[in-house]
């Protein structure tokens, strides 16, 4: 979901966060345990400036000079005596082995023999109306408690998105610009209202739906009508359109593809079925109230409240998936790769008495990381983690002295594989239509794949360096391989021995490419001639089968 303004050149969510790794994240811990660090400057006559902020490598080198003084200093220190006789004094460390005990001292002040319990996100959802302590879990349930808790995940509670009862008259502005600064005022005073009623800070996010209504919608409409009608005249099917939106915000583009399809194919229209999968409880009773103050409310609609990650209903039918910026809130499981073996290891979230949450490793053993790694294998050989370096650059770095035995950080897909694995299992049939992010400027650093963290506090977004935050208040979003997505698509939903397999492999396209295609752009054009609905959110790709 798309937070903060957007930018002219297309990027989206664009934030500012200051990243650090997960080795720098306990050395600044540590220095904060020291010392005191970034204190208001005092109020004087003239206002006193900050001193520049000093990287850790400055810190570092000041710290060795402290060291090298304070042992010039004992040196010129004669030794007391005691009773005639010289104190005998311990042995002085030097400063590695002080470094060394600085770097090992424990991130939390909370007793680490606690027990801790393993959990998973649908025991916190059924057990807990409070953020767990004291428990442990896997990367991917951390982030999908943080996200998707019915009494505190992020959606359930923080997430709004913004939205217009009427949409945009493009041709009202003199540009791009112009329509982003009035897009920009609406933004700002909902968001004040917001805060203002509600008495407590909420996140609004908008969406290419949204705001380019309802003309991104027909688009998309006009895609799955002219397909429709391809795989009829083919005699692919002669079954009626169904179409399952899986997680749709606020129900527009449900009622945009709806009206479209009513207005220029009525006779499909007559025997058509939608279904809307919403997994929040929250935005299902928005949507069903959307559908309900409708200027004409569309009978053949339904919205479901559930997950599609727990689907056990098979259809039989031709169908169409449709899913627009759902893959980048799927949560994401954490692997590390052994640097002499390869071996990949699993993340574990620790969750501390005292809140403070650590990341500990451990063997593969969970059955979906084992099965997307050996899928990801099997389905696109050539593609080659950037987070395992080359066999060469391996043997070097085993020559190094202090050099680390595990690799930085790769988030994997995990939920997203399962998503595609349902799609080949309940829907053979499908044609699938997702659109999302393939690139996020500012992700947290030092790691492959990385997501984006952030909440708003006081009308300003906040970035994070880690995705181990308190749940529900931060956004964690995704970008996503289109390329390796479409290899991995094919692999599971397009295989030879599949229903679907006379239906055609996957390709990929940019949003502009395909708004070029399906969409009037007449519509979206600004008097000077640009267009946002082609030069924003140019950080999108679509996934078309």
């Amino acid at each position: 979901m798309l937070v903060g303004y957007l930018q002219r050149t297309g990027g989206s969510r664009m934030l500012q966060p200051v990243a650090l790794s997960g080795w720098q994240q306990r050395t600044l811990k540590t220095q904060r345990m020291l010392k005191t660090r970034g204190t208001n400057p005092k109020k004087v006559d003239k206002k006193e400036e900050k001193p520049p902020h000093k990287g850790y490598f400055d810190e570092l080198r000041e710290t060795m000079s402290r060291w090298q003084q304070s042992t010039l200093n004992t040196q010129d220190t004669d030794p007391k005596k005691v009773d005639g006789k010289e104190e005998e004094r311990p042995p002085r460390k030097g400063y590695f082995e002080e470094l060394r005990e600085i770097m090992i001292m424990p991130l939390t002040s909370a007793d680490p023999n606690i027990p801790t319990k393993r959990v998973t996100a649908k025991y916190c959802a059924q057990k807990f109306t409070a953020p767990p302590r004291n428990v442990t879990m896997l990367s991917s349930d951390f982030i999908d408690d943080s996200l998707y808790n019915p009494a505190y995940g992020y959606f359930s509670k923080q997430a709004l998105i913004f939205s217009l009862r009427e949409g945009y008259n493009f041709s009202s502005f003199r540009d791009s610009s112009a329509f982003m600064d009035v897009m920009g005022d609406q933004y700002k005073e909902i968001e004040r209202e917001l805060d203002d009623v509600r008495g407590i800070t909420r996140q609004l996010w908008h969406t290419s739906t949204e705001i380019f209504k309802p003309w991104y919608g027909y688009a998309i409409a006009k895609h799955i009508a002219e397909q429709y009608m391809a795989d009829r005249k083919a005699n692919v099917h002669d079954d009626p359109l169904v179409v399952y939106e899986v997680g749709g915000g606020n129900g527009t583009l449900m009622l945009n593809i709806l009206d479209y399809i009513r207005n220029n194919e009525p006779a499909v229209y007559s025997q058509m079925e939608y279904k809307l999968v919403e997994i929040s409880p929250k935005l299902a009773r928005q949507q069903l109230i959307k559908h309900g103050s409708n200027n004409f409310v569309h009978t053949n609609a339904k919205v479901i409240n559930q997950s599609i990650l727990d689907w056990s209903t098979l259809e039989s039918r031709a169908c169409f998936v449709v899913a627009m910026e759902l893959l980048d809130n799927f949560p994401h499981d954490v692997v590390r790769y052994d640097y002499d073996t390869g071996e990949p290891y699993q993340g574990i979230v620790r969750v501390y008495d005292d809140s403070e949450y650590e990341d500990n490793y451990e063997p593969v053993t969970d059955p979906t990381i084992r099965s997307y790694l050996a899928a990801r294998k099997q389905a696109a050989p050539e593609y080659k983690t950037p987070a395992l370096p080359s066999d060469l650059h391996r043997r070097i770095r085993r020559q190094l002295p202090l050099a680390p035995n595990m690799t930085k950080i790769e988030f994997i897909p995990t939920h997203a594989f399962r998503f595609l694995q349902v799609l080949g299992k309940f829907f053979p049939r499908h044609r699938v239509v997702l659109g999302d992010f393939y690139m996020l400027p500012d992700t947290v650093p030092g790691a492959v794949d990385a997501p984006v963290v952030q909440t708003r506090l006081k009308g300003t977004m906040v970035p994070c360096d880690t995705y181990m935050v308190r749940p529900g208040w931060f956004d964690i979003f995704f970008p996503t391989n289109f390329e390796l997505l479409r290899s991995m698509y094919n692999a599971t939903c397009r295989a030879p021995s599949s229903t679907a397999a006379g239906m055609g492999r996957a390709r990929v396209c940019t949003q502009a490419e395909f708004v070029k295609q399906y969409g009037d752009l007449s519509k979206t054009a600004t008097r000077s001639g640009e267009n946002p609905m082609l030069e924003f959110y140019g950080n999108n790709k679509f996934l078309l089968s």
